[in-house]
């Protein structure tokens, strides 16, 4: 669709250059005549009638020349705002910002905002496109405050304009309940709004709920404020909510592609929308709370600190700009709330339903990123980055790299999982080591953001093996990465080992049969530093490790490496947290083995409980002694983890989402995941219905209590003191 809306603005420029050419061929002869004894026109008449035709052919000429290749070489990431910026900066010039010519010339900026309708909020082009647009709509309303009345929305008292800055969905939290709310950051004051039920075909309409004037407006509250209580969905749920959204975009494809009526779609667009609202609702919950000048709080609730600070950057910076305390009346406050219809530059609530068709589903795979440098800052300081991908529409935090000067930080590779991904956002940190400094705007850690950028995953650039080189640029701070992406095809091969004595990729029982023990040494030796050290270690297991010390770790057990002890003990903890998934994930067969897998999957599904539960441990039991054992052994140690959830923030569901697939995905041959290379895998596919699976059973192995073993023989290997 945003190509579409680029190809008829592109057949208007041509049109405008044809008519400004047409304008130009008789302007240089009578313009050469004025200054004969018997000129055809004056100068002063020429200029008049020829008002600024040279400057606006050359400023659409520039626009056009820009603008077609682009089009041309077309991708969904593809960014045509600075385009937009650049048109609109040139033609609303000071010197010409009173001429008709150049208002006719934005009023034909229409198409700009077809465009950004069309475009998602976290496309790259969306901030780009909304300032373009605020730049024609604040010239415009300055050109009719001469003739007409201004626009309601964009004047306040003494003539002042008033522009919109940022607007966006979120959810507010109130009185412990969640309210999807549509925020409006203007010039002078920050409003919130609710977006009334559309009946019988009306128009859009707000209601305002509360405003603040950005003078007296602050993110820090009194000292007797109460943290913020947040309702906390069970992981289970939101996993639940999004098995049915993945359910319901497949089924919605299959009846496009079998052409049934519009009303089966209809229908299952219904149910779907209804499940993204409850998920767009219930996921978020990182705080951002702001104050009145009477301390009354008002608290948001967002899915990622990139956010979060972007909202208070940008209060923040507009803070220093504005001097006057806007305080509205309430007929005031109404216009101004009505205006937001018009105004608004995010138009949808950020639902599958509201996506154009074209839009490309994300990439589902592992990211491979090497951050090689960061420069910029004048001094050094002590940074982390961490690093950001979107799943379901909300971004979590899924790496972080090992403290770094930025004269001379080392490169570190990481490998990201992503599901349906279609953003890499980076945040750079400032490591504070004042443990009882903490900040109290919304009860954050005492690290400091130093910078923040992103960048698109486009499928069409990301497809080749080779690795890409980018940039992001970060308040002053420039971090130069590498990425390459690996679709889940290829990743997710269970590859046999080529060398016969190591330990990744050889079956679990050979190298139990090799060591004498019950338990792989590998899996002894990461667990026992994970216990010693990172049990508090907020999101250990879920957040990657640096992807060159968790080679440097596998490489040492491959080889019997007797310093290995000592390396661990020097290494980050999520890198041996990673190189224990790898272990896992490189088995040749998964620990539940290829024969069980399928009645894993089945059993997990039996809706009686005692059915259920007899049949879950019979499978279990059946097991091979050495993956009985391990598993028992890593399941204990799970379980310990998640009763620290309240400081490592892992329940044990995230722990079943991150060990489930690693521990049951069978073997390739056995794979149910479509092998067509030329075609990335979407979260509507199976595969996603299968990796739920995969965490169900996992998940229902660490909710028991105890699991039983009424073998003695079993009895006596949990104890054993080989193990």
């Amino acid at each position: 669709m945003r190509k579409w809306v680029l190809s008829g603005i592109l057949a208007t420029e041509e049109t405008y250059l044809s008519h400004l050419e047409a304008l130009l061929l008789p302007m240089k002869p009578l313009k050469a005549a004025a200054t004969t004894s018997q000129p055809v026109l004056t100068v002063a008449q020429i200029e008049t009638i020829f008002f600024k035709v040279p400057e606006l052919y050359e400023i659409h000429k520039e626009f056009y020349d820009g603008l077609l290749p682009r089009v041309q070489q077309w991708s969904h990431h593809q960014r045509v705002g600075d385009l937009f910026q650049k048109l609109n900066l040139k033609v609303r010039s000071p010197k010409d910002s009173k001429d008709q010519t150049a208002k006719n010339s934005l009023e034909g900026q229409s198409p700009c905002c077809d465009l950004l309708k069309h475009t998602p909020t976290g496309h790259l082009d969306h901030p780009l496109l909304q300032d373009a647009l605020r730049i024609s709509q604040n010239f415009l309303s300055s050109i009719n405050e001469e003739t007409t009345p201004r626009r309601q929305s964009m004047t306040v008292k003494k003539g002042e304009n008033r522009q919109l800055l940022r607007d966006s969905f979120m959810v507010e939290l109130v009185e412990g309940a969640r309210k999807l709310r549509h925020v409006f950051l203007f010039t002078d004051l920050l409003l919130c709004a609710k977006l009334k039920k559309q009946i019988g075909g009306k128009n859009q309409q707000y209601d305002s709920k509360w405003y603040i004037p950005l003078t007296e407006l602050t993110f820090q509250g009194p000292e007797e404020t109460e943290p913020l209580t947040i309702p906390q969905v069970p992981d289970e749920e939101l996993d639940a909510m999004k098995v049915k959204i993945s359910h319901l975009r497949s089924e919605i494809q299959r009846e496009k592609r079998a052409n049934k009526g519009s009303k089966v779609i209809d229908r299952l667009r219904k149910k779907l929308s209804e499940q993204e609202s409850l998920l767009l609702l219930t996921s978020p919950s990182m705080p951002l709370r702001v104050y009145n000048k009477n301390g009354k709080g008002y608290g948001f609730l967002l899915s990622s600190d990139y956010e979060r600070a972007e909202w208070r950057e940008i209060i923040k910076e507009q803070q220093k700009k504005c001097v006057k305390t806007s305080s509205l009346t309430s007929m005031e406050l109404q216009m101004l709330t009505n205006s937001c219809v018009k105004l608004q530059t995010v138009h949808h609530i950020p639902l599958s339903i509201n996506k154009e068709e074209d839009e490309s589903p994300g990439l589902c795979g592992f990211l491979n990123v090497i951050v090689h440098s960061a420069s910029g800052l004048k001094q050094s300081l002590n940074l982390y980055c961490t690093m950001e991908v979107d799943s379901f529409g909300f971004f979590s935090s899924k790496a972080k790299t090992r403290l770094f000067s930025v004269s001379s930080p080392p490169p570190q590779e990481f490998e990201i999982e992503l599901e349906g991904s279609q953003t890499l956002r980076l945040l750079c940190y400032e490591k504070c080591y004042n443990k009882t400094k903490q900040n109290k705007e919304d009860g954050e850690g005492a690290d400091r953001i130093m910078g923040k950028g992103q960048i698109p995953l486009d499928p069409q650039t990301l497809q080749g093996k080779d690795w890409q080189r980018t940039v992001i640029p970060m308040n002053g701070i420039e971090v130069k990465l590498s990425v390459k992406f690996t679709s889940r095809e290829f990743s997710l091969k269970r590859m046999p080992s080529r060398k016969p004595m190591g330990v990744f990729g050889i079956k679990i029982s050979t190298v139990t049969k090799r060591e004498r023990s019950k338990v792989p040494y590998i899996v002894r030796q990461c667990l026992e530093e994970i216990e010693r050290r990172g049990m508090e270690e907020v999101g250990i297991y879920r957040v990657s490790g640096v992807a060159t010390d968790i080679q440097a770790l596998k490489t040492a057990f491959d080889t019997n490496n007797k310093d290995v002890s000592v390396m661990m003990s020097e290494m980050d903890v999520n890198a041996i947290a990673g190189t224990l998934k790898l272990y896992f994930r490189e088995l040749p067969e998964p620990l539940f083995t290829d024969d069980l897998y399928p009645n894993f999957a089945g059993g997990i599904t039996l809706s009686d409980s005692v059915a259920k539960e007899s049949c879950m441990l019979n499978l279990l039991l059946s097991l091979p002694e050495p993956n009985l054992v391990t598993f028992l052994f890593l399941l204990d140690h799970l379980k310990r983890v998640a009763e620290k959830e309240c400081i490592n923030k892992m329940s044990l569901h995230n722990l079943a989402t991150v060990f489930g697939p690693t521990l049951l995905r069978p073997s390739e041959k056995d794979s149910k995941i479509p092998t067509n290379p030329t075609q990335p895998i979407s979260m509507g596919d199976s595969w996603s219905l299968e990796v739920m699976a995969q965490v169900q059973v996992l998940l229902y192995f660490l909710q028991l209590e105890t699991i039983p073993t009424p073998d003695s023989k079993r009895q006596s290997i949990l104890f054993s003191t080989e193990v």
